[in-house]
């Protein structure tokens, strides 16, 4: 997608402890009526949504989450209706975008004024420098988190994607915090991310299992 062509105002679809990066591909399991009717409007114009956690708190007197500054537009690119009436869609992470405000509209979903400005190079191509073996490391203590937890992950497939695909889709299946995940998102670049990875992983490392080293 060209910049020029990038929405000012989007539908945004708040889910907590999920993310997704530019140039990744999720599903999702659409049943809530509000974002029936958010994918029905989308499909209608330009397939385009925002992805975007909410925070852990609400809002008082709505009951409304607060949302993060920081999400992902996706472009749904598959859409399969189910005998019960919900949809199986296939979205497509492009930028990164941060929320300029929230739209008061008769909309039974949420909709926001966005800007994708600090984001753009989401949309080129580029060489990273990492390359496989800097990996190793985040590896192997990813690994043994995944398991720990009950995760199940096809790590040959992933050797065989891309730096960024590989890095990001770890980063969605996660089983980081939502805050934690919200940092990975909101990092410049590749390398930082995998750094932020790494940082993130000391703490699990260290913290959460008895005081004892991954091995």
């Amino acid at each position: 997608m060209k910049k020029e062509n990038l929405p000012k105002k989007i539908a945004v679809f708040p889910l907590s402890n999920f993310i997704i990066f530019p140039n990744t591909t999720v599903p999702l399991n659409i049943f809530e009526p509000r974002y029936i009717e958010m994918v029905n409007d989308c499909m209608k114009s330009d397939k385009l949504l925002g992805m975007i956690q909410p925070k852990m708190h609400k809002v008082e007197s709505q009951n409304i989450p607060e949302l993060h500054k920081i999400g992902c537009l996706g472009k749904i690119m598959d859409l399969q209706k189910t005998d019960d009436n919900r949809y199986l869609i296939e979205l497509k992470g492009l930028i990164r975008f941060d929320i300029i405000s929230e739209i008061n509209s008769k909309k039974n979903y949420r909709e926001c004024d966005v800007s994708f400005d600090k984001f753009y190079d989401d949309l080129e191509k580029k060489e990273e420098d990492l390359k496989f073996s800097d990996l190793e490391l985040i590896f192997r203590d990813l690994r043994n988190l995944f398991e720990k937890r009950g995760f199940i992950i096809n790590w040959k497939a992933l050797e065989n994607q891309s730096l960024d695909e590989t890095i990001n889709a770890l980063a969605m299946a996660s089983p980081f915090t939502l805050e934690e995940k919200q940092v990975l998102l909101e990092t410049k670049n590749l390398d930082a991310r995998k750094s932020k990875i790494a940082d993130i992983l000391k703490t699990y490392t260290f913290d959460n299992y008895n005081n004892t080293t991954i091995q």
